[in-house]
C-alpha cells in the first residue's frame, strides 16, 4: 500500500531514471556530474529517497531540465500517462505483492519502452472512462483474477477452519444450527446477535447484516432463511478467528475503498463455507453423485439440506473443491437474476477459472441466451410456482464452437422479492477428464442444447427462444459482404 509521500518519491525517481537513460548516462557518469554517490542516485530512482532542494537543482541541471519540472507531479506528454498511473488509486491500494509483482520492475519496464507503454496505459484509461469502470468494478475483477491465480483454493483457510474446530473442541454433527453458531460467537468473542433492530429501518432493507464493532453486536435482517443466517454467522466467526482487521462491516459491501478489504471479505467467506462444508466430507459426497450413471436432480437438493447452506454457498464451494481434489480447472460460476421487466436477466456474479469460459458477463445491454439452463430453471420455477429449489442440468454446446459444458443449475425465488427468480449455475468444460469423473454424462436423458452468449451474437437459425435479433452477427455479415465486393471490384 502506497502513501502520498511514497508516490511523490516514485514520480521523482521515475523522472530521474528516464532522463538519465535518455541522456545515455550511467550511474557513475551522473554521479560525476552531480557529485552524488551512485548508491544515493540508485535510492532516488527506486523511490527510497527524495533529495533536498540544492541536490534537486544539481540533478535538474545535469539532466537538462529546470527545477520546477523535477519537483512537479506532472510531466511531458510522453511520460504523463505513466505519471497519472502512479498518482491513481491503482498503486496506492492495489497489493502488487499478492500478485507476485514488483513496483521497481514495472517502473523499469515503463522507462525501457515509454512510448508503447504510454499508449497502452492511455488506452486502458480511456476504456475505463468510456465504460464507467470504477474502483469497485476494478477491485472485483482483481479479486476474480486472484482467485483464478490460486485455482480458487486456499489451503491456509481450509486448515484454519479445521484449527478453529480443533482449538475449541467443536464436534457438532452436521448441519450446524444457527443457535449453535450464535453461541460460538457469544462464548468465544463476546458478540451478541440482534435480529430485531435492522428490519425496523426501511432504508436498510437491502442490508443483510451489519457488525457494530464498538458494541460487539451482529445485526441480522429479519427475512433471511436459516441457511443464509448460518453463512453470515460463520463468516463473522471467520473475521474473528482469522483476525482480519481491514474488513467490511455490512453485507453487501456498500463502499469498496481498498482491495485488502475485499480480499479479507472473501477470506472470511471462504472460511465460512469451509466451516459449514468440510472439504473431505464434500469430496465424498461429490464422488457419490458423480459416479451414478443417471443424473438425479434431487441429489443436489439433498446436499443443500445436509449442510443447511444456500445454493450460492454450495455452488461456490464446489469451485474450491473441484479444481483441487478432482483436477477440474476449466469451470465457471454465474448468478443470474430476473430484471423487473421479467424479460431480461442480469448476471450479478461470475467467476471463471483457467480461461475466460462461456458464458461471460455482458454489460452492453444485450440479451442472454434463453437456452441456458440458468434461465430455463427460473422459468420452470415460475411455471410450477415452486417456492423451494429447482435443480436442473444440461450439456451446453456453444454455437460455432467445439466447446461443451456440463451446466448444473439451482433456481429459487429471491428472498427479497418472491416474484423475482434467481439461479446459480456451475459450468464444467466437457473433456476426457470430466467424462472419467461424472459417469452420468453418458445418460441419454441428460438435456443437450446448442447455446450462445447473447441473442445479438448468435447465428442459430429458427431459434424459438430468441428474444432479440442477431444484430452483431448481421453487422459482421455486412462487413464481410463489403470486403468481398471490394475484392471483386
Amino acid at each position: 500500500m502506497l502513501n502520498e509521500d511514497k508516490i511523490i518519491r516514485l514520480i521523482f525517481g521515475f523522472k530521474v531514471h528516464y532522463l538519465r537513460r535518455q541522456k545515455g548516462y550511467s550511474y557513475q557518469e551522473l554521479a560525476d556530474l552531480t557529485r552524488l554517490s551512485t548508491s544515493y542516485l540508485n535510492d532516488i530512482e527506486k523511490g527510497k529517497r527524495y533529495p533536498k532542494p540544492d541536490k534537486v537543482s544539481v540533478l535538474a541541471e545535469a539532466l537538462g531540465v529546470d527545477y520546477n519540472y523535477m519537483v512537479s507531479t506532472d510531466a511531458s506528454k510522453k511520460l504523463q500517462p505513466i505519471i497519472d498511473l502512479l498518482k491513481s488509486s491503482f498503486f496506492r491500494l492495489f497489493p502488487l505483492n499478492d500478485f507476485g509483482l514488483s513496483l521497481e520492475k514495472l517502473l523499469e519496464l515503463f522507462t525501457q519502452t515509454p512510448d508503447k507503454v504510454n499508449a497502452f496505459i492511455s488506452t486502458i484509461f480511456r476504456i475505463a472512462r468510456n465504460y464507467q469502470i470504477d474502483e469497485k468494478k476494478f477491485y472485483l475483477e482483481a479479486l476474480r483474477s486472484y482467485q483464478d491465480m490460486h485455482n480458487n483454493y486456499f489451503g491456509d483457510i481450509e486448515e484454519a477452519s479445521r484449527a478453529f474446530k480443533s482449538e475449541f473442541s467443536i464436534e457438532e454433527p452436521l448441519p450446524f444450527t444457527s443457535s449453535f453458531l450464535e453461541d460460538q460467537l457469544l462464548e468465544l468473542y463476546g458478540i451478541k446477535v440482534n435480529k430485531k433492530k435492522l428490519p425496523q429501518n426501511k432504508e436498510l432493507k437491502s442490508v443483510r447484516s451489519y457488525f457494530d464493532i464498538n458494541q460487539k453486536i451482529l445485526y441480522l435482517q429479519g427475512n433471511l432463511s436459516e441457511a443464509q443466517v448460518n453463512f453470515l454467522l460463520a463468516r463473522e466467526l471467520g473475521f474473528q478467528f482469522l483476525e482480519l482487521k481491514e474488513r467490511p462491516f455490512e453485507t453487501k459491501i456498500i463502499h469498496i475503498d481498498t482491495f485488502e478489504k475485499l480480499l479479507n471479505n472473501y477470506k472470511a467467506s471462504h472460511f465460512a463455507a469451509a466451516l459449514l462444508m468440510d472439504e473431505y466430507s464434500l469430496v465424498e459426497d461429490i464422488k457419490m453423485v458423480a459416479r451414478k450413471n443417471t443424473w438425479y436432480p434431487m441429489d443436489m437438493i439433498a446436499l443443500l439440506k445436509k449442510y443447511n447452506v444456500t445454493a450460492e454457498t454450495f455452488m461456490q464451494r464446489l469451485t474450491n473443491i473441484l479444481p483441487h481434489h478432482f483436477g477440474i480447472e476449466d469451470l465457471f460460476f454465474i448468478r443470474l437474476a430476473e430484471n423487473k421487466n421479467k424479460e431480461t436477466y442480469e448476471m450479478t456474479k461470475d467467476l471463471h477459472l483457467t480461461n475466460p469460459q462461456s458464458p461471460y458477463n455482458n454489460e452492453l445491454g444485450e440479451h442472454y441466451c434463453h437456452r441456458w439452463v440458468s434461465i430455463t430453471s427460473i422459468n420452470e420455477l415460475k411455471k410450477f410456482k415452486r417456492k423451494s429449489y429447482i435443480a436442473d442440468a444440461q450439456i451446453s454446446k456453444y454455437w460455432n464452437s467445439d466447446k461443451e459444458y456440463l451446466c448444473i443449475s439451482l433456481a429459487r425465488s429471491s428472498h427479497d422479492n418472491s416474484d423475482r427468480g434467481v439461479s446459480v449455475t456451475l459450468g464444467l468444460l466437457v473433456n476426457p477428464l470430466l467424462k472419467g469423473i461424472f459417469y452420468f454424462l453418458s445418460d441419454p436423458k441428460l438435456k443437450y442444447r446448442e447455446v450462445h452468449t447473447t441473442c445479438e451474437r448468435c447465428g442459430i437459425k429458427d431459434c424459438e427462444q430468441r428474444v432479440a435479433p442477431a444484430k452483431i452477427i448481421e453487422a459482421q455479415k455486412e462487413q464481410e459482404d463489403r470486403i468481398e465486393a471490394l475484392n471483386n471490384l
